[in-house]
């Protein structure tokens, strides 16, 4: 912790010492307004602007304006595909939930959380609960921790409930190949990564997603919310969507247009939808802001139809109310598609969910409150400002056969959510000005002559024409064609997909290490398929490595299908992160017969392929395994240790699965990554996920957690007053360099082994007990678990 962190820290105790009096005044009745300062609610300018534009029903404006004054609920989701999601949700309705019945904070009661009728299998709910009412009650002090630590684990989500409509009518298979064209920060894309995993028992699905933001910085909030689901399938890049380029991938032998099953097209927008979680758009909302939005939009809108594959489907959503930024945008898409593109009739989809149709007659207003209802009104000086997409269709047949009706407006006092637009468009051709889809290389051309029309034009049902080049186009294309493949054919053949060159696309941020598939013969991988038993169908061609030069400490691994949308692309996309981790290098590990251990985030994807080292564990033994560092063999079940005595040490597979004949115990099955020592058989688990899995099986682990949190704020505290003895006379740095060595001495240990592993749970109440137990468990560590222990740390 550096001086700027200990002085806001100081401020902040400061501040609650006096109360806290510049609180928000209402943030003790309900929602996210504890921390919030006093704002007034009101802008003349808005309530002017959708009054005139009725989109909301007669009668209903005051229940309109009174809801977008009330602090937005929080909502979360229970991420669906994994296998213990039904386990999840059992527990909340079992045990979390039933605690807060009748249960009353300062003499109010307080609400039960409400599944959202809309969303399937009950897997999203909300709550009017606030973080100031959470801290008040032991009781919601636990059910809060158990949201923070399931969230961590990626096992819950907390999305606002609107932004949970995209997705779902997405209508994804597994098999379908995806683009997030604005994805940051992730919670959408989450939900389609868990779409494509339906099928746990698939390990790769055919499908994919890509995930773009054209912020950097963004970019990496989306891969830390794709890294919580650990599947194979996920790659993130770094575009600008608007001008996003076409990929290529390769099909038989030649190269052919990758176009999408379906696209989310989750545009930037002024987001006065926000107004109940984001208070400063009351004060900031102008139409100016739809106004510089809107030509954005429909070229990002625009980009997306033209890479959607025929039949596909594109969700188009903001969070905002304004036409200018919904149904002007899909009627001028619709215009210009001359029939390529329908609207989607949703009304079927997603019963319960409260909507209202697309209005079919907008008007335009600039932020000084003067209206235009046509172009042809609008001044010269004006017509930067205003252009002429922004206003409806005149003509009645066509604005009647655009069926705009068929889009949806979520109005946030309908069902207590924030406001939303979304429209479902359906490609039924091939874009007029696409007519002749971008021209493809064959991988072995085999002619110079005449253009020929790819599978991929064919199999879009493009209306290709065929012209005859001249010489000089084709000469022209031969030497560009040749350079290409100068540069690109070797970094190929060695698969190596790096970064694009930097004078064909400017690049911002940091520089990306490139991604190096293993070779067929790498030498590397065949102690790890014998030590490991692996399936000769395990898809070794899919490792990969972020490194050409040294020790590969990490082995990632892609789907089949990225893989060959990576090794296509490299010199045109900008890719920031791909790939789930499945082993890591283990120091001095090849005495053990193999220099890579299992790594736990991608060991559901492995272990269909693993056929050796696998130890079944009974329930009892996954609890010693989760609570206790490096547990002797002795403490395990006799099944247990007859299994592992004739079982080489290094690294293994712990497995248990659910006895439908004892139904109390945990119905869903369970995969970890451990060490097997000389005397000891640890987990390598990651700290959240232990507590994920100990919760499942009934175990209290909230009063240990305290207790580790308070042990951890009792040693910082510490570290500080001693800093604080020496500030006088030193510099910054010498501060900080002292500071870094003194956690490292006093704390740092004990942080990198996760204390909580290993003594910090409680079961059955013997707190003591799992301490001493831990503490015998340290002073046998075996030199073999200590070198894992080094490589257990996340890259």
């Amino acid at each position: 912790m550096g001086r700027r962190a200990r002085d806001r820290r100081r401020r902040q105790q400061q501040q609650q010492q006096r109360g806290g009096d510049g609180g928000g005044g209402s943030g003790d009745q309900a929602g996210w307004a504890g921390g919030y300062p006093e704002i007034v609610k009101e802008n003349e300018l808005f309530e002017r602007y959708y009054r005139e534009l009725g989109i909301v029903p007669a009668g209903e404006w005051g229940a309109f304006m009174a809801a977008l004054r009330e602090p937005l609920p929080a909502t979360l989701r229970i991420t669906g595909y994994r296998s213990h999601a039904k386990e999840i949700l059992h527990c909340l309705k079992e045990k979390y939930f039933r605690e807060l019945q009748d249960l009353e904070v300062d003499g109010q009661k307080v609400e039960m959380p409400q599944s959202l009728s809309w969303y399937p299998e009950e897997l999203a709910w909300h709550t009017n609960l606030s973080r100031k009412i959470l801290r008040k009650s032991p009781q919601l002090e636990k059910f809060h921790q158990f949201l923070v630590s399931e969230t961590e684990c990626g096992n819950i989500s907390r999305q606002e409930a609107v932004s949970m409509i995209p997705p779902l009518l997405l209508n994804v298979n597994p098999h379908h190949k995806i683009l997030d064209m604005c994805a940051a920060p992730g919670s959408k894309t989450a939900q389609l990564i868990e779409m494509l995993h339906a099928d746990m028992n698939v390990p790769f699905p055919k499908g994919f997603v890509i995930a773009n933001d054209v912020d950097n910085k963004r970019c990496y909030l989306l891969v830390h919310q794709a890294k919580r689901l650990n599947s194979p399938c996920i790659m993130v890049v770094n575009h600008d969507a608007s001008s996003i380029p076409n990929l290529q991938i390769d099909v038989d032998g030649r190269k052919e247009v990758l176009f999408y099953d379906r696209i989310l097209c989750d545009v930037p927008c002024s987001g006065d939808g926000t107004m109940r979680k984001n208070i400063d758009v009351w004060k900031k909302w102008t139409t100016q802001n739809s106004l510089q939005l809107h030509g954005l939009q429909l070229r990002i809108a625009t980009r997306g139809v033209e890479q959607l594959a025929e039949g596909g489907r594109m969700v188009y959503s903001t969070c905002s109310l304004n036409p200018i930024e919904n149904e002007a945008v899909i009627a001028s898409l619709l215009e210009k598609s001359q029939g390529a593109l329908e609207l989607a009739d949703v009304s079927s989809e997603l019963p319960g969910l409260k909507r209202m149709p697309g209005i079919t007659k907008w008007k335009v207003m600039l932020k000084d409150g003067q209206w235009f209802e046509e172009w042809k009104d609008v001044p010269s000086n004006r017509q930067t400002q205003i252009r002429p997409t922004m206003f409806p269709v005149k003509d009645e047949e066509k604005l009647k056969a655009m069926n705009l009706e068929r889009c949806l407006r979520i109005l946030p006092h309908h069902q207590n959510t924030g406001g939303f637009f979304v429209a479902v468009l359906i490609k039924k051709s091939p874009m007029p000005w696409n007519k002749r889809q971008p021209k493809v290389h064959q991988k072995l051309p085999q002619t110079t002559g005449d253009t020929e029309v790819t599978a991929a034009n064919s199999g879009n049902g493009s209306e290709c024409i065929n012209e005859e080049p001249t010489l000089a186009e084709n000469e022209e294309s031969k030497k560009m064609q040749e350079l290409q493949n100068s540069d690109t054919e070797q970094s190929k053949k060695e698969g190596v997909c790096g970064p694009p060159p930097s004078k064909k696309m400017k690049l911002f941020g940091f520089k990306e290490d490139p991604f190096v598939f293993l070779p067929e013969d790498d030498p590397l991988f065949l102690p790890i398929q014998k030590f490991y038993a692996l399936d000769p169908s395990f898809p070794k061609m899919n490792l990969l490595t972020r490194t050409q030069e040294g020790k590969k400490r990490q082995l990632y691994m892609v789907s089949k299908e990225l893989r060959n949308v990576l090794l296509n692309n490299s010199e045109k996309m900008k890719v920031i992160n791909t790939g789930i981790k499945v082993w890591s290098r283990n120091s001095d590990g090849e005495q053990f017969g193999c220099a890579f251990r299992l790594a736990q985030e991608g060991i559901y994807t492995l272990y269909p392929f693993i056929h050796a080292r696998i130890i079944n564990v009974c329930i009892e033994d996954v609890k010693i395994l989760l609570t206790q560092e490096n547990p002797f063999l002795s403490k395990f079940s006799s099944e247990t240790q007859k299994k592992v005595k004739d079982m080489a040490m290094g690294s293994i597979v712990l497995k248990y699965d659910p006895d439908p004949e004892k139904p109390d115990d945990l119905q869903c099955p369970i995969v970890l990554c451990g060490w097997q020592g000389k005397t000891s058989l640890r987990a390598f688990v990651p700290k959240n996920e232990r507590l994920h899995y100990l919760r499942m099986m009934g175990v209290e682990v909230f009063k240990a957690k305290r207790k580790e949190e308070e042990s951890e704020s009792k040693t910082e505290d510490e570290v500080q007053h001693r800093l604080a003895q020496k500030e006088e006379g030193m510099d910054v740095e010498d501060k900080e360099h002292d500071l870094v060595t003194k956690m490292e001495a006093e704390i740092g240990e004990e942080s990198f082994h996760s204390p909580v592993e290993s003594s910090a749970m409680e079961v059955e109440n013997k707190i003591e007990d799992l301490d001493q137990s831990s503490k015998n468990a340290n002073s046998h560590v075996s030199q073999e678990s200590k070198d894992t222990d080094t490589s257990n740390a996340k890259d």
